[in-house]
């Protein structure tokens, strides 16, 4: 049985209200929550048996008993919070995307490495045990030489130019809210980080990216493309081609499921562990397990390389955010 910590939650959003569900799940009780607007900490806390409720994220940070912050704010605010949490000595697991940009990341990082601490985002693929066990079957060899990574998602927002995906105040745009999946998929399954990063954007009238291409290559001669939109859907649909098959992974943020056709015979192999539904249960455990056990580390690499990347499809592009 995994010894419980004390989380503080920062937001009360819908994510909030799944990670509140996985987090009584896993770790039986949630100790504090926090919101600008403190009725809704109350009452998110009377829904999931929160012991504190907070209207300020500056107390519930000070609060010595909390282990762990998990911050569920818009990106514009992940910064912050972050920085102020892990300078009081607090572990951090933030949703995605992390940060908006790689500086920010790193000087979050350097902050944590200093004071021993855990920083983890909130990507699901990450945690899935099918992505485990498939980067363990291709480690073994079983689709060869990885050549190549194709990674889609679409999501067809509602044309609305006050939502927040539209808004640049609110770091919106298709990149870090749906690209931040892709290029992490891609990132996963190659074995360095990319060194060459060529991209080309259509945006919104509020001026945030709307329509992407962005093709990446390491120095392992590996390369991934990705295709993103917000306002057409496209399948979730990640590839993994190497010299003897390729993987293909349907609705691959939380995947239970992969199917491995061989190149010599056509054979086609399912391959199928963990459960979608549990997919925020598996985030739980596994930053618990990197909090109590000092682990994570690959996982941080990864999370680093992949806003790497952002940042510079970003600076490709000239976009700046107004906060910036």
């Amino acid at each position: 049985m995994m010894r419980k910590l004390n989380w503080g939650i920062l937001g009360t959003g819908w994510i909030a209200h799944e990670m509140g569900e996985a987090l009584n799940a896993v770790n039986g009780e949630i100790y504090a929550v926090c919101d600008v607007n403190l009725e809704s900490a109350k009452k998110y806390a009377e829904e999931f048996g929160v012991q504190k409720a907070y209207g300020s994220a500056d107390e519930m940070i000070a609060d010595e008993n909390v282990d762990i912050v998990y911050i569920a704010t818009p990106h514009n605010l992940h910064y912050q919070f972050m920085l102020k949490s892990v300078q009081a000595g607090k572990h951090v697991f933030c949703e995605k995307s992390i940060t908006v940009n790689s500086r920010q990341l790193e000087e979050c990082v350097t902050v944590a490495e200093e004071k021993g601490l855990v920083i983890c985002d909130g990507m699901t693929l990450l945690h899935m045990p099918l992505y485990k066990k498939l980067k363990k079957m291709i480690e073994d060899g079983a689709i060869g030489d990885v050549k190549m990574v194709q990674v889609n998602f679409g999501s067809c927002k509602e044309y609305d130019v006050n939502n927040r995906f539209f808004s640049k105040e609110l770091a919106g745009g298709a990149l870090l809210d749906i690209g931040v999946y892709a290029a992490t998929f891609a990132r996963y399954f190659m074995k360095s980080r990319p060194d060459v990063v060529l991209t080309t954007a259509n945006y919104f009238e509020t001026g945030v990216d709307e329509t992407s291409g962005i093709i990446l290559k390491n120095p392992d001669g590996e390369m991934a493309v990705m295709a993103l939109t917000m306002r057409a859907k496209q399948p979730k649909r990640g590839v993994v081609a190497g010299e003897k098959g390729f993987i293909e992974i349907c609705e691959y943020p939380r995947a239970q499921k992969a199917t491995i056709t061989y190149t010599e015979d056509g054979r086609t192999e399912v391959i199928e562990e963990g459960r979608t539904e549990e997919a925020l249960q598996y985030e739980v455990r596994d930053m618990q397990d990197y909090v109590l056990n000092h682990g994570g580390k690959e996982n941080l690499r990864i999370i680093r390389d992949v806003m790497q990347v952002l940042t510079t499809v970003r600076n490709q592009w000239g976009m700046v955010y107004p906060f910036e």
